[in-house]
């Protein structure tokens, strides 16, 4: 697997956390030194591993949150 740096800009909520300690999150994240991007993912307890995640841009995030709104949930 190649290398890659990342910097959590900010944290906005933790939608959960398992057993072991693993936590879903929706951050802001800065991949490889680029533009930081709203991303939901598994992190590790401390935040040193990561699970396959979803990464938006603002407006796709504006998107999804509008999806959202229209479900009945």
């Amino acid at each position: 697997m190649a290398d890659f740096k990342f910097e959590i800009i900010e944290h906005y909520g933790q939608l959960s956390e398992n057993a072991k300690g693993w936590s879903k999150e929706l951050t802001k994240v800065s991949w490889n030194e680029r533009e930081p991007k709203f991303d939901i993912r598994d992190w590790g307890p401390e935040y040193d591993k990561m699970g396959k995640g979803l990464t938006f841009t603002e407006e796709e995030l504006r998107v999804l949150r509008d999806v959202l709104n229209k479900m009945d949930l």
